[in-house]
């Protein structure tokens, strides 16, 4: 099932060990700064996180190196090609890219079409991307995701929410796909269903040889899943920190500082994110994300 598509990786000059590179990157709406010359690289098969409060720009870079968003200033660079949104680029071109960096939105519930069962939602990508063998892939897609065929021709609002997420995964995977980007994944799910989630993409990582790049709002979080994650704040990136770093509390700019207090215990953190923040509220363990 997981056959590299060629189209993008034969043009390529060599090996690179970052597949992601993302160089001075500003991305403005109406003047301001949503994203401040950030730059970030993710090697294959890693797993990276961006971390920051509602607001901070983390899910605005993760939709410009998908190509949604168009940049201001810096580049965006996928397996050593430029990343170009859409109407700069030719509709073979995007296909090639979309064949090998997808995307899993932060909430499953209106990322799926809600009238349209698993197996359309499965079959869908397939038939746009002209690949053949669907009723197999689908199969082989909800069983690698831990989806019992039982669900095949239900609709989203038949499936808990663990379940929705599961699919949005299966989604992106049957494609096959070298890079997963992750807007929030677990976010819109309960606590007892986050690890299930993170588990799945984590063994999913390890099995395919994925490169994940992971936003998110709390560090335990994204420390679950990523080797190492940037924090940003207020588009600009702050620092970035290590699992150690994370599980230690080992951070040097206030701000982080203020988000591993968040993660331990939010109620604990609120002094320490207004003096971080010079009086703003900042995210908490149960803020809602963005």
């Amino acid at each position: 099932m997981w056959r590299r598509c060629r189209c993008w990786s034969a043009t390529r000059r060599g090996r690179r060990a970052e597949v992601i590179e993302v160089e001075g990157l500003t991305v403005r709406f109406q003047g301001l700064a949503a994203v401040d010359q950030v730059s970030l690289s993710v090697a294959r098969g890693e797993a990276v996180g961006v971390v920051g409060e509602s607001g901070s720009g983390k899910s605005t870079l993760l939709r410009a190196i998908a190509g949604l968003l168009a940049p201001d200033g810096g580049r965006v660079m996928f397996d050593g090609r430029p990343v170009v949104t859409a109407g700069r680029q030719s509709l073979a071109d995007r296909r090639a890219r979309a064949r090998l960096m997808q995307m899993v939105f932060q909430d499953p519930s209106t990322a799926l079409h809600s009238r349209h069962t698993v197996d359309r939602i499965l079959a869908e990508p397939l038939v746009i991307h002209g690949m053949d063998d669907v009723e197999r892939r689908i199969v082989a897609a909800m069983d690698g995701v831990g989806l019992d065929a039982s669900l095949r021709f239900r609709f989203p609002h038949q499936l808990s929410g663990g379940q929705r997420q599961r699919v949005a995964i299966a989604r992106a995977l049957i494609l096959e796909p070298r890079v997963l980007l992750l807007d929030e994944p677990t976010s819109a799910l309960d606590v007892s269903v986050q690890a299930e989630v993170l588990n799945l993409l984590d063994r999913l990582r390890a099995d395919h040889g994925l490169t994940l790049l992971m936003v998110g709002h709390d560090l335990a979080v994204v420390a679950h899943l990523c080797t190492r994650a940037l924090v940003m704040h207020r588009g600009r990136a702050v620092e970035e920190l290590t699992r150690a770093d994370i599980h230690g509390a080992k951070a040097r700019d206030p701000y982080t500082q203020a988000l591993l207090a968040a993660a331990r215990d939010p109620r604990a953190a609120h002094s320490a994110a207004m003096s971080a923040t010079g009086g703003s509220k900042a995210v908490t363990s149960g803020s809602a994300p963005r």
